[in-house]
C-alpha cells in the first residue's frame, strides 16, 4: 500500500482526530495573528469582532467530513458577508480552501465545480475589496484554488479506487468461502451416497439372512417364525427408510444428482476397497509404488472406501500439479491404534502453480473427519508433496 493508502486507512479509523486536526492549524495561525488583525483598512475590526469571525470560519470545519456542501455554504456566508461589512480578510478565511476541498473529496463533480466557482468569485471579491483588480493578481489568487480544488479531485479518485479495491476484495473472500461451503456440501452428499451402499449391503444380507431363517425353522412354534417375519420386515422397513433420507440429503433440484450428472442419486454401483488398491496404484496415471507395513486389519467398509478415496485423490494432485517425470509412494502402516496413510511424491512441491477451484483437501477432511481422525497436504522441505492422514482403527478390529 503506498503513502496516500496508509494515510486513507488511517484517517478512516480516526475519524474524529481528522475532524479537529483540520482546524487545528486555522485556529493557531488565527491566534498567533490576532495583533496583526485588529483593525481593518475598512470597516473597524476590533478584538471581540476577530475572535467571533474566526470561530465562525473555523467552527464549521468540524463537520466538513460528515457534512461537506453544509462546511463549505457555511464558511461561504460568513465570508461573504465579512466582504459586506468592509472587513479585511483574516488568516481564518483559508477555511474557505479547506471546505473546498472537502467538498472536491467527498461530493459529486458537479458540487465540486460549484464550489470550485463560487471560490473563485470570492478571490475576484477580495480583489475588488482591496481595490487591485487585475489580471495578474486575479490568476495568482485563482492559483490556490485551483491548485486545491485539483487535489480534492485526485484524493476523491483514489479514494474511490481504493473502495473498489477492497470491495472486489471482500467479494472474492465471500465468493471463495461459499465456494469453499459448497464443496463440502457437496462432498457431504456424494459421502451420504457412498455410505447408502455401504449400509445397505449390509442391511440387505441381513434381510435375506432373517427371510432364510423364517423358511428353515420348523421346530418352534409359530411364534418364532412371526417374530423372524417381524425382523424381516423392520430390516425392509428400516432400508427403505435410509434410502429416503439419504436421497434427501443428496438430491438436487437443478440436476437431479448431487453430482451433477442428472441419474438423481440413482447409481448403486459397488464401492471400491482396500483390497482394489493395487488396481488403483497401477492405473493412477504417474509412476507410484504401494508399500504395506504392518497387519492389516479389518475395517469397516465405509472406512475403507475413505482411504481409498483419499490415495485417489492425492495420486491425482501428483499427476496434475507435480510436472513431468513424477513418481509417488503410497504408504499404509497398520498400528494397534490408528492407521496411516501417507502418499508422497518427488514433483514439483511448493513451486508448483496453485490451484483455487480445487477442492479435494476439503474432500479429504470431510471423510476422515466422520471417523474422528486428521489429515494434512503440504510441500515437503526437500521437494515433492505428501499427504498424511490418521484413521482411528475401531476397537476389536485391529489385527
Amino acid at each position: 500500500m503506498d503513502v496516500f493508502g496508509r494515510v486513507h486507512a488511517w484517517s478512516k479509523r480516526h475519524a474524529k482526530v481528522m475532524d479537529a486536526l483540520r482546524g487545528a492549524p486555522l485556529a493557531l495561525l488565527a491566534l498567533v495573528t490576532v495583533r496583526a488583525n485588529v483593525t481593518g483598512t475598512g470597516a473597524s475590526l476590533h478584538l471581540a469582532q476577530y475572535v467571533v469571525l474566526s470561530a465562525l470560519l473555523i467552527v464549521p470545519l468540524l463537520w466538513q467530513r460528515r457534512r461537506p456542501l453544509e462546511t463549505f455554504a457555511a464558511v461561504s456566508l460568513v465570508s461573504f458577508g465579512q466582504w459586506a461589512l468592509g472587513f479585511d480578510p483574516v488568516p481564518a478565511n483559508l477555511s474557505v480552501l479547506l471546505a473546498l476541498w472537502s467538498v472536491a473529496y467527498g461530493c459529486a463533480f458537479r458540487w465540486a465545480l460549484a464550489a470550485g466557482l463560487i471560490a473563485e468569485l470570492g478571490v475576484y471579491l477580495v480583489l475588488v475589496h482591496w481595490h487591485t483588480v487585475s489580471f495578474s493578481m486575479f490568476f495568482s489568487g485563482s492559483i490556490f484554488v485551483v491548485t486545491t480544488w485539483l487535489t480534492g479531485l485526485y484524493a476523491n479518485t483514489r479514494r474511490r479506487f481504493l473502495e473498489g479495491l477492497e470491495e472486489r476484495a471482500e467479494r472474492a473472500e465471500r465468493e471463495r468461502d461459499q465456494q469453499a461451503r459448497l464443496a463440502a456440501t457437496a462432498e457431504r452428499a456424494r459421502i451420504a451416497r457412498e455410505l447408502h451402499d455401504v449400509v445397505a449391503h449390509n442391511v440387505s444380507v441381513m434381510v435375506v439372512q432373517a427371510d432364510g431363517a423364517g423358511y428353515m425353522i420348523d421346530r418352534d412354534p409359530e411364534q418364532v417364525r412371526q417374530a423372524v417375519r417381524n425382523i424381516s420386515r423392520t430390516g425392509r422397513d428400516a432400508l427403505a427408510e435410509m434410502r429416503r433420507l439419504v436421497g434427501v440429503l443428496r438430491a438436487d433440484p437443478e440436476d437431479g444428482g448431487a453430482d451433477g450428472d442428472g441419474a438423481g442419486g440413482t447409481d448403486y454401483t459397488p464401492q471400491p476397497r482396500l483390497a482394489q488398491l493395487e488396481e488403483l496404484v497401477r492405473g493412477a496415471g504417474v509412476p507410484a509404488r504401494l508399500r504395506v507395513t504392518g497387519p492389516p486389519c479389518d475395517l469397516p467398509e465405509g472406512q475403507q472406501l475413505a482411504v481409498y478415496r483419499i490415495i485417489q485423490e492425492a495420486l491425482t494432485n501428483a499427476l496434475k500439479h507435480g510436472g513431468p517425470g513424477v513418481r509417488a509412494l503410497v504408504e499404509l502402516t497398520y498400528g494397534r491404534a490408528e492407521l496411516v496413510v501417507r502418499v508422497t511424491d518427488d514433483g514439483r512441491g511448493a513451486a508448483a502453480p496453485r490451484s483455487h477451484d480445487g477442492h479435494g483437501l476439503v474432500g479429504m477432511r470431510e471423510r476422515v473427519g466422520m471417523y474422528g481422525g486428521a489429515v494434512s497436504a503440504e510441500p515437503r522441505p526437500g521437494g515433492g508433496f505428501e499427504v498424511l492422514a490418521r484413521l482411528p482403527v475401531p476397537a476389536g478390529r485391529a489385527a
